[in-house]
């Protein structure tokens, strides 16, 4: 399985990004999806994650109401993130795993990241 992320960037804070991980290999419909971040100098949080046969969902507290985790199609995931704050400022990491967790060390595969950053 691999995981690649893209859709990264710059943005002003109150501004929106997407960020979208294609997944290869083979993707059993029980896996669950996951978003992590990792700001400068701090360890690694969890963002959102979704079950690969949605639609349950679930977000860390800090990004309830402006971020939306979705499946587009059979094989790409995305974080819809609106209302941006520059401590949202971090690189975005999409994951796979079998449970439904917010713990990172429960994750198999990651993908290599993606940059956000939003300025003041």
């Amino acid at each position: 399985v691999q995981l690649v992320e893209s859709g990264g960037g710059m943005v002003q804070a109150g501004g929106s990004l997407r960020v979208s991980c294609a997944a290869s290999g083979r993707i059993f419909s029980s896996a669950v999806m996951a978003w992590f971040r990792q700001a400068p100098g701090k360890e690694r949080e969890f963002v959102a994650l979704i079950r690969w046969n949605g639609p349950r969902t679930l977000y860390a507290d800090s990004v309830k109401g402006r971020f939306s985790i979705s499946r587009e199609d059979y094989k790409t995931v995305s974080l819809q993130m609106n209302s941006l704050k520059p401590e949202d400022t971090a690189v975005y990491y999409c994951a796979r795993g079998t449970q439904w967790t917010a713990q990172a060390d429960a994750y198999t595969y990651w993908g290599q990241g993606t940059e956000v950053t939003v300025s003041s």
